[in-house]
């Protein structure tokens, strides 16, 4: 049952205010939380929806993960800090896995970039692979492999990421058998982030509409990666 928010104690009161404030700041100071899906909406011209869809889902599963944890850590009499000590270790990996994801879609973009200057570029279809010819126009073809391992990517990495302020506002009821304020904050916590999430993301991405890369256009998925590599090694080297 949620508390009655009529009734909470100062203690129950303190923990959901934490949750809703340390959720946005959590969220809006960690690049790595909406400049991946700004610039890959950029890049492969997501629409809207799609845009909303991907970073609510790798939000969700961001959240989620870091709530089980917490769950598995009281259920197992662990303490808190050893519990984020492994969020600690998985948020490096975390991080690492960004950046290799960013490199990699670097090169990926500075080859394909490169193909079109030249005019050309590599197509798949089905079984085969050929090459295009292209004079003053391009096509792109991405099939679905490709468009399912870059979100399956972008996934495992959001899950992997910890929430590391949400341990302690999650564990700490739950360890004093309040559970319910523990999964309200659990709830709180997560809605806040994912809002957030889309919230960033949307406002980066229409701003990023309304820049005319022109000359630039072809470098979009290159830049792409190297802002995603970026996002991962400010988490690295600057604890963002």
């Amino acid at each position: 049952m949620i508390p009655d928010m009529m009734h909470l104690d100062t203690f129950s009161l303190d923990v959901i205010l934490a949750a809703v404030g340390v959720g946005f700041i959590h969220t809006l100071t960690g690049p790595d939380h909406y400049l991946p899906f700004v610039m890959l909406a950029r890049a492969r011209e997501w629409s809207r929806l799609k845009t909303i869809l991907i970073t609510a889902v790798c939000g969700v599963g961001h959240v989620t993960s870091s709530i089980l944890l917490g769950f598995f850590g009281v259920v197992a009499g662990v303490a808190v800090g050893r519990i984020e000590g492994v969020e600690g270790f998985r948020g490096g990996i975390a991080a690492w896995l960004l950046v290799g994801f960013g490199l990699a879609y670097a090169l990926w973009g500075i080859r394909k970039a490169l193909r079109r200057r030249q005019g050309i570029e590599f197509h798949e279809h089905g079984g085969h692979s050929h090459l295009h010819s292209h004079g003053d126009h391009h096509h792109v073809h991405e099939d679905g492999e490709k468009k399912s391992a870059t979100f399956w990517t972008l996934f495992i990495v959001f899950v992997l990421g910890p929430c590391e302020p949400l341990i302690p506002l999650f564990m700490v009821p739950a360890a004093r058998g309040k559970w319910a304020l523990a999964i309200l904050t659990g709830l709180l916590f997560g809605v806040v982030t994912v809002l957030c999430m889309v919230g960033l993301v949307l406002l980066g991405a229409e701003g990023l509409k309304k820049l005319r890369l022109t000359a630039m256009e072809r470098w979009a998925h290159a830049m792409a990666g190297v802002v995603i590599a970026a996002s991962g090694l400010a988490i690295i080297f600057l604890g963002l």
